[in-house]
């Protein structure tokens, strides 16, 4: 409520971290993202996670809330140029944007090869960073060259990252689908059985893609 910059760490906030109805993590984006003044931010890999950590111990004006990424370690260059809400395009591209979130990223990245394998076309990639709030400036550049964006979170979809995104494109000519999970206490589940499950595995994305392109 203060805005004191306190920097918290959430860990197994993860759809595969622990599988036990007791211990889900998948509610820990939608929970925490909607609270004022908070700043969630969701790294890729692990330089990232560690500047985020520098970035928010040094800054003085909000509470700050990192989730671990529950992926596999993964090694990539660090950007240093934090601004509060603004969204990293890592590859640029047309017609579809992806959007991954935190390390839902790495299978964005693995969506975008087999994009440009099967359809011939590079698709633009992000790397959000921010959960609790949408780099508006970006997502207005993607209307110029884009018909479809397409979100990727570990989490809920409820009150969850994409929503954000497809709100803001609700008066638009802009498409968007959200892939995550839904509202719901899943038990000792297989992680990747549930995403073909919930038909967020890359096979049943890229279903979804070839019939609306």
């Amino acid at each position: 409520i203060n805005n004191n910059p306190v920097t918290i760490l959430l860990n197994y906030a993860s759809f595969d971290g622990l599988t036990d109805v007791s211990h889900l993590g998948i509610f820990g984006i939608s929970a925490f993202s909607n609270i004022p003044n908070l700043v969630l931010l969701c790294p890729t890999s692990k330089e990232e996670l560690l500047d985020m950590l520098d970035w928010s111990i040094d800054q003085k004006k909000h509470p700050v809330m990192i989730l671990l990424p529950g992926n596999e370690v993964a090694y990539r260059e660090n950007k240093n140029d934090f601004e509060i809400n603004k969204f990293i395009v890592e590859q640029e591209g047309e017609k579809i944007a992806i959007i991954g979130l935190g390390d839902f990223y790495q299978r964005g990245e693995i969506l975008s090869k087999e994009i440009i394998n099967k359809f011939n076309f590079t698709p633009t990639l992000i790397n959000p960073r921010f959960a609790s709030g949408i780099d508006t400036k970006l997502l207005d550049l993607l209307k110029d060259n884009h018909d479809l964006v397409i979100t990727l979170e570990d989490g809920i979809l409820n009150g969850g990252f994409g929503e954000k995104i497809a709100s803001y494109y609700g008066d638009s000519n802009i498409k968007v689908k959200n892939y995550g999970l839904k509202k719901k206490f899943y038990d000792r589940y297989n992680p990747e059985q549930l995403l073909k499950d919930e038909g967020m595995d890359i096979a049943s994305i890229m279903e979804y893609i070839g019939k609306n392109i």
